[in-house]
């Protein structure tokens, strides 16, 4: 096993970590977004912009 072998499985390692993290976020987003009872974001227009974020 020479160098290039090891730097290609490492970045296609690192690729599906990457792609398995933002596939997580994206369903906790989604599932956030359908839920009536969350708290809003501090970037939302109609709430206060001093208030505690939601996702702390």
């Amino acid at each position: 096993m020479d160098w290039t072998s090891l730097v290609g499985a490492m970045f296609f390692f690192t690729l599906l970590l990457v792609a398995t993290f933002a596939f997580v976020s994206k369903q906790k987003t989604e599932k956030r977004m359908k839920d009536p009872t969350a708290e809003k974001s501090t970037l939302a227009k109609d709430k206060s912009s001093h208030g505690k974020p939601a996702d702390v």
